[in-house]
């Protein structure tokens, strides 16, 4: 079997497999708790036979018109993933942290200001070496590569705070993180191996598009098994959690306002009541002893 037939059969099981997984998401009913995520595999769904249909066009066609097509479409779907990654972590984040909301409000808070941070740094590192419509790769590349930092970053942090938030391995928010997290190392590694080694292209692909199939069959696997009910966090009153909990949620919180007399002020009109008191009492008693 030649290398292109096998990839376009890798092609095709990830097709089905990522089918499969929208149908059974959405039988679930998971787009409820995860709109974000069930845009994201609905765009996967589609978006794949209409590449493969105008990559097919310009193998038999040779038409300039299916390859302008291809690039067009490739990359809106590409960047548009990215976009809506960012908004699948901040789902992912918020369900994690549904019980401590003071916590979430803030973490989301934080949250908004990476992402910016990230897309400032993105448009801000391009070259700007390829003029006309072949910026647009480098700049997909750059959201890409900002997202998938955030991912890993998110999975770290899930690892890293699963037993203080009675979070479990078999939590669906949890799977649909460690299914991006491969991604993201798949990247990763594929591009920083494919620029050291550039004969290794073909192989490495073949072990990039495997690990894509491992990533949706994560997803498919933690759909289809039964989600454990989320345990109530149960922790002292003088928890570091529960008082950075507390503590955010006031920074949230504004409360009512109230009119509040200065303390100097006070003190210096109590002063004058008393002395014009003592005048007073004073013209009295004269009064009285002239009487």
């Amino acid at each position: 079997m030649s290398s292109s037939l096998a990839m376009s059969a890798m092609g095709a099981v990830e097709f089905v497999l990522s089918a499969v997984l929208c149908f059974v998401f959405w039988r679930r009913e998971l787009q409820k708790r995860f709109p974000t995520m069930g845009a994201y595999l609905v765009l996967r769904v589609v978006s794949t036979p209409v590449l493969l249909l105008l990559f097919s066009g310009n193998v038999f066609v040779h038409w300039q018109g299916w390859l302008i097509g291809y690039f067009y479409v490739y990359w809106a779907v590409y960047i548009a993933s990215a976009v809506l990654l960012f908004f699948i972590c901040m789902e992912v984040f918020r369900s994690t942290l549904a019980t401590l909301p003071g916590l979430m409000g803030l973490g989301i808070a934080v949250f908004r200001w990476a992402v910016a941070a990230s897309a400032i740094i993105c448009f801000s590192t391009i070259s700007f070496a390829h003029r006309g419509i072949l910026i647009i790769p480098d700049i997909a590349d750059r959201l890409m590569r900002s997202v998938s930092i955030l991912e890993l970053c998110l999975l770290g942090f899930l690892c890293a705070s699963m037993n203080a938030l009675c979070l479990s391995t078999r939590d669906t928010a949890f799977g649909i993180s460690l299914g991006f997290g491969l991604m993201s190392v798949n990247d990763f590694v594929l591009a920083s191996l494919i620029s050291v080694h550039a004969s290794l292209t073909t192989p490495l692909q073949f072990v990039h598009q495997s690990l894509v199939l491992v990533s949706l069959g994560v997803w498919a696997g933690y759909c289809l098994m039964p989600e454990p009910a989320r345990r109530p966090i149960t922790m002292p009153a003088n928890s570091i959690i529960y008082r950075w909990n507390e503590i955010a949620s006031a920074l949230g919180h504004t409360g009512t306002q109230v009119a509040v007399r200065q303390p100097a002020m006070g003190f210096f009109m109590a002063d004058v009541d008393k002395a014009v008191e003592k005048v007073l009492k004073g013209k009295l008693k004269n009064r009285e002893s002239e009487s």
